[in-house]
Parts: structure tokens; C-alpha cells; sequence
């Protein structure tokens, strides 16, 4: 019975969200036909995925970035571009981003592309580039970073594992939506 009520609302709101940042949430209500249950469990990440403790836009994004990039996930990816834009990340440091060009990063979106790279290969070098995000930027923001690169890496997951996932896309930095 809750089905029928939820339906218009979270078809609603995908919508919305669609036309806000031209990306196609079709997996998600893909999920929500599927199972109403799982995509309530899922809508959680929503509330996770805008959580960001003192954390400047262009470290956050560029952790984001890295993340969805390496789960292979082209509108993913362009999803974080355009927030980024949208969240005021200077459009020459994100195409030094699109690029993958570090020497070009700002210092703060430098430290968050190198910080999701360490933390989503296992790499020794996580150790240090933790201990600078500290320094800089205090333990919220160790936290939020952490879980910032593990509920970005989620959304492509769940595409991919719905057959869903698109790795093929000409990332691009528009206007922001």
C-alpha cells in the first residue's frame, strides 16, 4: 500500500533532481520499481552524499570526482562536475581536474584528488596525505572526506550492479546547472 503513496513523491523529486543537474535517474527509479523497501534503504545515501564538514568545495569535489571516475562512471562523474561548478569550484581548476593534471590543481582539490586516489587503491602514500588533511583541515574533515569517497563510490556501484553503469561519456564542464 505504501507504494502506491511513495510513487508520485519519489518520482517527483527524481525528476527534480534530474532537471536540476540534467542526469538521468532512471536506475533509481529502476530500484524503486524493483523494490520500494531497497530504494528507501538506498534514498539513506541521499542525506550522506550532501554531508560535508569543513570541507572546502574544491577538496570535496575532487575526492568525489576520483571516486566515481574510478568506479567507471562517465554520468557520474560529469554529476560531480557540475556541482562542483554549481558549488562555486573555479572552472580552470576543474579542468586541471577533467585533465588529471595535479600540477595545475589547486593545493586543496590537489590534496582531495590524491587523498580518494590513496584511499580507493590501498596506497601507502594515504598515510601522509591523511595526516596533512588533518593538519589542515581538522578531524571533522578527515571524517566527512572519508565518508564523502566511500558514499560517491556507491552511486555508480549500485548503476552497474542494476546494469545500469556507463563508462563511455565525454565529460564536459558546462554551465553550471
Amino acid at each position: 500500500m505504501f507504494e502506491g503513496l511513495l510513487r508520485p513523491i519519489v518520482h517527483w523529486r527524481l525528476a527534480r533532481f534530474e532537471r536540476r543537474y540534467r542526469y538521468d535517474m532512471s536506475y533509481a527509479r529502476e530500484l524503486f520499481e524493483l523494490s520500494p523497501r531497497a530504494f528507501l534503504q538506498f534514498s539513506k545515501l541521499f542525506g550522506l552524499a550532501a554531508f560535508a564538514q569543513d570541507l572546502p568545495p574544491a577538496l570535496l569535489y575532487a575526492a568525489k570526482f576520483a571516486a566515481t571516475r574510478h568506479e567507471d562512471c562517465g554520468p557520474c562523474s560529469q554529476l560531480m562536475l557540475d556541482m562542483a561548478l554549481q558549488a562555486g569550484v573555479p572552472r580552470p581548476a576543474l579542468q586541471a581536474l577533467l585533465a588529471e593534471d595535479e600540477a595545475a590543481m589547486p593545493a586543496e582539490m590537489r590534496l582531495g584528488w590524491r587523498y580518494a586516489r590513496a584511499a580507493l587503491a590501498h596506497a601507502p602514500a594515504l598515510a601522509e596525505l591523511r595526516e596533512e588533511l588533518l593538519r589542515l583541515h581538522g578531524p571533522r574533515a578527515l571524517a566527512s572526506l572519508a565518508l564523502a569517497v566511500v558514499v560517491a563510490r556507491s552511486f555508480p556501484a549500485l548503476k552497474h550492479a542494476l546494469g545500469r553503469g556507463q563508462s563511455c561519456t565525454r565529460l564536459e564542464l558546462g554551465a553550471a546547472p
